[in-house]
């Protein structure tokens, strides 16, 4: 728990306990759909708790459309949509809530899809934009339309209080794994169940990649309000300090501010710190240093080494990018995966929190290929003529 974070009350925590064994009930059938569940003062007096609490859980069921009240007969387990009900032949409804459907998620979706398509299951898709209030509105769109589970990416970086808003997903009436998001400051004290990439490992493989090649003097260029900023910082100062290399240069501005004027600007820095190489996140800007270099006079990867981080379309640069690529397919894959076996097994299955190391993909922009090729020409016997 972070430092001065308000710890949830006691009365608080038996209403999440209460919502959670109620949601449990009414999706693994206890309640089928049309079925009535227990009065409020039956409940109370059998869970010990109070009227208000258990009237406070059926009102909340009743606005996340799980139940329905009748005047004068009680409260009753909704009908689901499309008969998707557990009880009507356990085929699952998951709701995928992503910031973006354009840039570096759609192979994390491609990835989501072919796991539940595997299992008989139904995706439910909604799209925030990066917007709090949209990501609210979403997660009710897709809570009302009768979804089993959740697969979400929610905004936690630009949150007031990170973890207050992990522990609003917890109290979710469904099961929710994050993904690509967790409370990586917490350490052990993350409750979230996620998968998410190891950006800090990505980014240290490429220092260590660029240090084999023999460079000392490197530079960090990033577009600063990503969540994937923060991490590649950590791994890439982190490899610097373990390889004992000089202090490198960083260059940081919004992704808005990224533009051929600053990519010179940052080209000029890098020359009078004598950098040799370079880590650029992501595509994009890599993409703009690499012209600047060009216009610069420096070739790449002579003058200049580079590598880009996230690899959308760093083979199409040009100069191809080496670049670290993240598994996005295999990320949306595990993360349905976990999701589909937490509402197979409900709390018999153990918390998840996965991370997936991402690979390098050497192009020509590091002169790892042109290296090999001198060492291969030196190793072989000269031809006499």
């Amino acid at each position: 728990m972070a430092h001065g974070e308000v710890p949830a009350s006691g009365r608080e925590l038996k209403f999440r306990t209460l919502m959670a064994e109620l949601r449990r009930g009414i999706l693994d059938g206890t309640w089928p759909p049309g079925s009535k569940l227990p009065t409020e003062r039956a409940l109370a007096t059998e869970t010990g708790l109070s009227v208000t609490t258990v009237r406070r859980a059926y009102e909340d069921l009743v606005a996340l459309g799980l139940v329905e009240r009748r005047q004068g007969a009680g409260t009753f387990a909704a009908q689901r949509p499309d008969g998707d009900g557990a009880a009507a032949g356990d085929r699952r409804v998951v709701g995928v809530l992503v910031p973006d459907t354009t840039f570096y998620y759609p192979r994390v979706l491609q990835g989501i899809e072919r796991e539940l398509a595997a299992a008989g299951a139904r995706l439910v898709l909604a799209c925030s934009h990066y917007d709090p209030d949209e990501e609210d509105a979403a997660l009710r769109r897709l809570l009302s339309s009768g979804v089993h589970g959740l697969l979400l990416v929610p905004s936690l970086h630009t949150a007031t209080d990170p973890g207050r808003r992990a522990d609003d997903l917890l109290a979710l009436p469904v099961p929710a794994v994050l993904v690509e998001r967790r409370l990586a400051a917490y350490g052990p004290g993350d409750p979230t169940e996620h998968v998410c990439t190891d950006h800090e490992g990505g980014a240290y493989d490429a220092v260590r990649h660029l240090r084999a090649l023999g460079h000392e003097r490197l530079a960090l260029l990033v577009r600063t309000e990503a969540p994937t900023t923060a991490p590649i910082e950590s791994g890439f100062a982190r490899a610097v300090a373990d390889l004992g290399l000089a202090e490198p240069l960083r260059v940081r501005d919004e992704r808005d501010g990224w533009n051929p004027g600053r990519a010179d600007r940052a080209i000029a820095e890098l020359r009078t710190a004598r950098v040799t190489a370079g880590l650029c996140f992501g595509d994009r800007e890599a993409a703009l240093v690499l012209a600047a270099a060009r216009r610069a006079g420096l070739r790449v990867p002579e003058d200049l080494a580079l590598i880009s981080y996230d690899n959308e379309f760093a083979d199409v640069a040009e100069t191809p990018l080496t670049a670290v690529s993240p598994p996005k397919f295999q990320v949306g894959r595990l993360a349905a995966q976990i999701l589909l076996r937490r509402l197979a097994d409900g709390d018999a299955s153990p918390l998840h929190q996965v991370r997936l190391r991402p690979r390098l993909v050497v192009r020509a922009s590091c002169g790892a290929a042109r290296a090999a090729r001198g060492a291969a020409a030196r190793e072989s016997p000269s031809s006499a003529y």
